[in-house]
């Protein structure tokens, strides 16, 4: 725990965790009925990012011997991540988000504006607690990679489960175990690419895993 509070880690932490917290802020304020002022979920997802960042600045480097931010990446790294992200985003947009938009109508955008807020707020916010500082608590954890990066998709896989328990709707046993099955492969190689190229190939394939969106939104004011 001792690295967990160094100074530097503390200091990257809050400043990763201010980023966040302003890149967050175009999807709250286009959140029509939330719970609370938005200077409070912006002071709530600060203090929450300096915690969760903290764990990214405090184990990654130490358990992977990679540094969080890799500025140079290689162009095979990037090649990959897009080729998996267009196929990944065509599956679900052909065989899944059609039924999913009628179950689930808050994950569908309504026009460009609202996906580039969801889009930061998944790079900044989802991807942190889903991906990033899950992964590298469990690396501190079992000090196992293998360990870790299959129970972080476990862990996405869960949140997903628990969301489809809240629907008004039901899903059918088979879509559910669809979507579960590929949120779970999904968050294998997020952890994958994360752990390969830190945060930036992680930000990318999300980026393009999203795009998914697009051809829908294009030309919609």
């Amino acid at each position: 725990m001792r690295l967990l509070f160094q100074p530097r880690v503390l200091y990257l932490a809050s400043i990763a965790a201010l980023v966040s917290a302003l890149a967050g802020y175009p999807r709250l304020s286009l959140w029509l009925n939330h719970p609370a002022p938005i200077w409070y979920l912006e002071a709530t997802i600060f203090i929450c990012g300096v915690v969760l960042w903290g764990f990214v600045f405090a184990w990654h480097k130490e358990f992977t011997r990679r540094p969080v931010f890799v500025l140079k990446q290689g162009p095979k790294q990037f090649l990959a991540v897009t080729f998996i992200g267009i196929i990944a985003a065509t599956v679900f947009h052909l065989w899944l988000d059609p039924t999913l938009r009628s179950k689930m109508p808050e994950e569908y955008l309504v026009d460009l504006e609202h996906w580039f807020a969801m889009v930061l707020f998944s790079m900044a916010i989802n991807q942190l607690f889903l991906v990033f500082a899950a992964c590298d608590w469990l690396l501190r954890l079992f000090k196992n990679r293998w360990a870790a990066a299959g129970l972080t998709a476990l862990f996405g896989a869960g949140v997903l489960a628990m969301k489809i328990h809240s629907l008004a709707t039901p899903l059918t046993p088979l879509l559910q175990a669809a979507l579960l099955a590929g949120r779970f492969v999904m968050g294998l190689l997020a952890v994958w690419f994360y752990l390969r190229g830190g945060v930036i190939l992680a930000w990318w394939w999300t980026f393009m895993f999203e795009i998914r969106f697009l051809p829908d939104l294009i030309g919609n004011p």
